[in-house]
């Protein structure tokens, strides 16, 4: 249960970011290779973050059945136990969206979680600056600096090095992940088209000559992209795709799993997944969110997958900016709100439940009169992760990882 609280820019490397691109599909700002090998047996963690951009609808994703309030205030777009708009059980209070089936399996493995009514401390339902908050890790928004997970990355100890370099995905990595700490960046196919194998080769011949630091980096974002287009290969012959958003939500999952897999691979990632507002014609069963949450639940099956053996020792995270409105608005969508859910999975964690102190929906009970009341802080929720996998001090979480926020305890028992 947890509780109510109270209330990369160097010239020298613009090769890399766009030659890189388009020879390897990557970009990279730390060695690949290079660290030292665990002892044998030893527990090896990883830590996926995904951040889901444009304020995910907690109640469609995890609906509250249970709860005698939702079905007349989520309208149209308010699942029940059967029929056209039968939502997945979890604890016969909470459901899971038709869309979330691995996430579904997981969690009947014990290795997936919700965590719902869940915000950060931001409330004023700015896109923008929710984001902020959200990968900052700072109380309010305009500090862009560096992300919460970086700042994670700067107190691991040096001799994880392993654990200590991260990964962003994307053309341009997340803020989560960006600031002081060396991170490995990967962009999935798609943008610049790649060049042939032998020019790659001749550049990196050319500048290992006269750029060796360059050529190095250069190196290495080869083998990176070789390591996951393999990822993204395994995935698409074993499972069939729709295409689109879902398809690409997938096949970024699946590599950058397989980077993280690999023995000499970064041990931390971020990923963000666009097109999760939904003002308008949001659909239940069918539609604008169920594609979007049919990806995010591909991810999770790809991040399972290709993490192999290491999918036992990993956490991924599913966090969004804020929630939205419990009211379904004139044009059958949801407006920005305030409290709304976390998805967890992995084979390190203790899960199989929902973990929350349901404030519920009724009208008294909703915060400013419209939205979900957030009574658990996702700080302390990413605090307790932080603390459990990588045994990081509650005065450095409190302090440099989340400034200020020293009155928000780490959650505890999330890792098994």
């Amino acid at each position: 249960m947890i509780h109510r609280p109270s209330d990369l820019a160097l010239s020298r490397r613009h090769f890399v970011r766009t030659a890189g691109a388009a020879v390897a599909g990557i970009s990279c700002g730390a060695g690949f290779f290079g660290a030292p090998a665990s002892a044998a047996g030893a527990r090896d963690p990883r830590l996926v973050v995904i951040v889901l951009r444009g304020a995910l609808d907690g109640l469609s994703a995890a609906p509250p059945l249970g709860d005698p309030d939702y079905a007349d205030l989520h309208g149209d777009l308010a699942f029940a136990a059967s029929g056209d708009r039968a939502a997945l059980p979890l604890d016969g209070y909470f459901y899971a969206h038709p869309a979330l089936a691995a996430f579904k399996r997981l969690y009947d493995k014990r290795q997936a979680a919700v965590v719902h009514a869940v915000a950060t401390g931001y409330r004023d339902r700015s896109h923008f600056d929710g984001q902020d908050v959200l990968e900052s890790g700072y109380p309010g928004p305009g500090r862009t600096e560096s992300g919460w997970l970086n700042r994670a990355l700067s107190a691991l100890p040096a001799s994880g090095a392993r654990a200590s370099r991260g990964l962003g995905v994307g053309a341009t990595a997340p803020l989560v992940i960006r600031g002081p700490a060396p991170a490995l960046g990967w962009a999935p196919p798609g943008g610049v088209a790649p060049a042939s194998g032998d020019l790659a080769q001749r550049v990196l011949d050319l500048y290992s000559h006269a750029d060796s630091a360059l050529g190095q980096k250069l190196g290495e974002a080869l083998i990176a992209e070789k390591v996951a287009a393999e990822a993204s290969a395994t995935a698409a012959a074993k499972t069939p795709r729709p295409g689109g958003p879902a398809e690409a939500m997938r096949a970024a999952a699946a590599g950058a799993a397989r980077l993280i897999a690999a023995p000499d691979g970064p041990r931390i990632a971020a990923l963000a997944f666009d097109g999760f507002d939904t003002h308008f014609n949001e659909g239940a069963a069918q539609g604008y969110l169920a594609q979007r949450l049919q990806g995010l639940d591909g991810a999770f099956d790809a991040l399972e997958m290709n993490l192999g053996e290491a999918w036992k020792d990993s956490v991924v995270v599913a966090i969004t900016e804020f929630g939205r409105t419990a009211r379904v608005n004139g044009t059958h969508g949801t407006d920005h709100g305030t409290a709304t859910v976390a998805l967890l999975a992995g084979g390190a964690l203790a899960g199989g439940r929902v973990i929350a102190d349901w404030p519920s929906l009724k009208p008294g009970s909703l915060y400013e009169g419209r939205d979900l009341y957030p009574t658990a802080d996702l700080r302390g929720v990413l605090k307790g992760l932080l603390a459990d996998q990588f045994e990081i001090s509650q005065k450095t979480l409190d302090e440099a990882i989340f400034p200020s926020s020293g009155a928000i305890a780490p959650a505890k028992g999330l890792i098994a």
